[in-house]
C-alpha cells in the first residue's frame, strides 16, 4: 500500500503491512477469493465492508489476534468485477459466507461484520440459527434505507468513471470518520483501501443494500449479539442501530462517543477491548452493566 512520506511517520505499527498467511480459494463459482488469518485461539470470522477489501479490517485485526485467531476473507467483487451480469443480493453474500465457513471447518465461529458485511452478517444469522457462536456488528440496521445521497452515488458509480484523486469523491470516504480525520496516515489508508474496490463493485453493492431487510426475521438470531455504534455516525443512525438490538432477543447495545461510521478503524482499541470483553464472557449477563450505553 502506498502512503505519502509525509505522513508515514505517523502510521502505527497495525497500520503496516500484512503479517499473517494469506491464502486463495475458489468461492463456490464466484471466482477466487482470499482468505487471511492470523493469531491463535478461538476464531473470530470478519466479514468487510462496501469498499476496501478485508485490508481495511486489518489494523483492528491485528489487535484482536493478540488473543484470537482472526480470518478475514474477500467478498466476492474484491478481486474485480464478476463477469455475471445478474443483480447480486445480501443473500447471495450470506449464501458464500455460509460456503466459506464449512469450507474452513469452523463450527460455531464468533462472527463480526461491519457496515456492507454486518448486513451480510445478519443476514446469515437470521438464516442459519444455531451456526454461530456470537455476533458482533458495527454501522448496521435491520432494513436498509437508502437516502438521496446514497442514491446519487450509486448512479454516479455506476456511470461515471471516477479519478481515484478526485477531492470530491474522497470528501465523502472523509465524512465517514464521524469528524476531522484523527491523522492524515489514517484518512489516506482509507482513501487509497476503499479505492480497491472497483466503483462498478460498489454500486453493484449499493443496489443489493437498497432491497436488503431482515427485520421479520430477527426473532431467529440465536446468537448472543454485541452492537457497536458510533455516536457520529452519519450513514447509519446510532438510534437505528440501537433498535436493532432491542429487536435482537440476546443482544446488547454500546455507542462510543467520538466514533463515526467507520469506528473500527479510528477507534479499533476501544472496538477490540469491546469485543474482547463481550467474547470472554460465557452470556451478556456477565458482560455488565456498561452494555446498553450510549
Amino acid at each position: 500500500m502506498r502512503v505519502a512520506a509525509k505522513h508515514r511517520g505517523d502510521w502505527g505499527p497495525d497500520l503496516a503491512a500484512w503479517e499473517g498467511d494469506v491464502e486463495r480459494r475458489l468461492l463456490f463459482g464466484q471466482g477466487v477469493i482470499e482468505v487471511a488469518r492470523l493469531g491463535r485461539g478461538e476464531p473470530i470470522l470478519m466479514v468487510g465492508g462496501l469498499a476496501g477489501g478485508w485490508k481495511l479490517l486489518a489494523p483492528l485485526a491485528r489487535l484482536l489476534a493478540r488473543r484470537h485467531e482472526v480470518i478475514l476473507y474477500g467478498l466476492r467483487g474484491d478481486r474485480g468485477p464478476s463477469t455475471n451480469s445478474a443483480p447480486e443480493t445480501i443473500g447471495d453474500h450470506a449464501r458464500d459466507l455460509a460456503f466459506l465457513i464449512d469450507r474452513l471447518g469452523l463450527e460455531r465461529p464468533a462472527l463480526f461484520g461491519v457496515s456492507f458485511g454486518g448486513a451480510v452478517a445478519l443476514e446469515y444469522a437470521a438464516e442459519h440459527p444455531g451456526r454461530l457462536g456470537s455476533l458482533t456488528l458495527l454501522g448496521v440496521e435491520a432494513r436498509y434505507r437508502e437516502t438521496l445521497g446514497a442514491r446519487i452515488a450509486r448512479r454516479v458509480l455506476e456511470r461515471y468513471p471516477l479519478p481515484k484523486d478526485n477531492a470530491f469523491v474522497n470528501q465523502f470516504f472523509h465524512l465517514l470518520h464521524g469528524g476531522p480525520p484523527v491523522s492524515a496516515a489514517l484518512a489516506e489508508f482509507l482513501v487509497e483501501r476503499c479505492w480497491d474496490t472497483d466503483q462498478g463493485v460498489m454500486a453493484r453493492r449499493l443496489q443489493a443494500l437498497a432491497s436488503f431487510d431482515v427485520a421479520d426475521r430477527l426473532d431467529r438470531i440465536d446468537a448472543r449479539t454485541l452492537v457497536i455504534a458510533g455516536l457520529k455516525d452519519v450513514v447509519v443512525a446510532p438510534a437505528r442501530q440501537r433498535d436493532l438490538a432491542r429487536s435482537i432477543p440476546d443482544a446488547r447495545f454500546v455507542c462510543l462517543p467520538e466514533a463515526g461510521h467507520v469506528g473500527f478503524l479510528t477507534h479499533r482499541s476501544d472496538v477490540a477491548r469491546l469485543a474482547y470483553r463481550f467474547l470472554r464472557a460465557r452470556s451478556l449477563v456477565e458482560s455488565g452493566p456498561g452494555f446498553d450505553g450510549v
